[in-house]
């Protein structure tokens, strides 16, 4: 499987980064914008604050989807039967944010969220006019103030040897959402799934930005971008012993934006959340 890492700055970047999401759902860039010292820095200090008691003082509440899910919460992929392996703090702009970090996951939000209006763009320009004309509006204006575009910060702890019998770190899944961002993460693992069912490594050398479509865009473009099933891999020999951290950024539409003659924003994302048993 052919997932194209592309050089942000190159003049067919744009062409290039498309083209590798329309043939699988990926797309890797290199010299980004988004530097890689604050990426680390976030790293080390939610490091340290999953591995604190503060996290539980900001528990998700109620339906509320801000805030801190532990591992007896955490996702079960959709058609799975495990919980994954991890713990995650899901930050809205509007939600709970710990006074134990500094504010560099805030300025990551910031930063990562004019990029992504930017590869909406490039995905829109370099969409076939049919494709473009079935969308509701831009790309990029679709996530402008959306009160559910995502940054989830993720902790998968180390490997204790007592995890349930095939539970992953991260379970065969898809994104719900336009488009993922989602820098390098601490530790490898990632992978992604062929149309013949086929595992591969997601190049992941640290300081790449990983960038893959979600259902809403597939459902948008009537399938032509495919979001493709991905997983994170339990490590094997003393890589168990470390933990993983990584920072998705998950761009949802605006509630009100149409998808599809089907789906508004709002909608999907809400039928997806019970699917993960996320919300009720």
């Amino acid at each position: 499987m052919d997932v194209q890492v592309v050089d942000y700055r190159a003049p067919d970047a744009p062409r290039r980064f498309v083209a590798s999401l329309r043939a699988t759902g990926f797309g890797v860039l290199t010299h980004h914008p988004i530097q890689q010292e604050l990426v680390e820095r976030i790293y080390r200090e939610w490091l340290e604050f999953f591995q604190s008691e503060h996290k539980h003082a900001y528990a998700k509440q109620g339906g509320s989807q801000d805030g801190y899910f532990s591992m007896s919460v955490s996702e079960i992929a959709k058609g799975g039967k495990r919980r994954d392996l991890k713990e995650f703090f899901h930050i809205y702009p509007w939600g709970k944010y710990p006074a134990e970090v500094s504010p560099a996951a805030r300025q990551y939000h910031a930063r990562a969220g004019a990029l992504a209006a930017e590869l909406l763009g490039w995905i829109e320009e370099h969409s076939p006019d049919d494709v473009r004309a079935g969308f509701a509006m831009p790309l990029p204006q679709m996530i402008v103030d959306s009160p559910t575009t995502l940054l989830r910060v993720l902790h998968y702890p180390p490997l204790r040897g007592d995890e349930a019998p095939g539970a992953l770190r991260a379970a065969a899944h898809e994104d719900i959402n336009l488009l993922t961002l989602l820098p390098a993460a601490s530790e490898p693992g990632l992978q992604v799934r062929d149309s013949g069912d086929r595992w591969h490594d997601v190049p992941c050398d640290f300081g790449n930005l990983v960038v893959n479509i979600g259902d809403m865009l597939q459902e948008a473009s009537g399938g032509y971008y495919p979001s493709t099933s991905h997983r994170v891999q339990n490590p094997a020999g003393a890589a168990r012993a470390q933990p993983r951290l990584s920072l998705p950024f998950f761009f949802q539409p605006r509630n009100e934006v149409r998808l599809s003659p089907r789906y508004l924003a709002g909608q999907y994302l809400q039928e997806r959340l019970r699917e993960l048993g996320l919300h009720k």
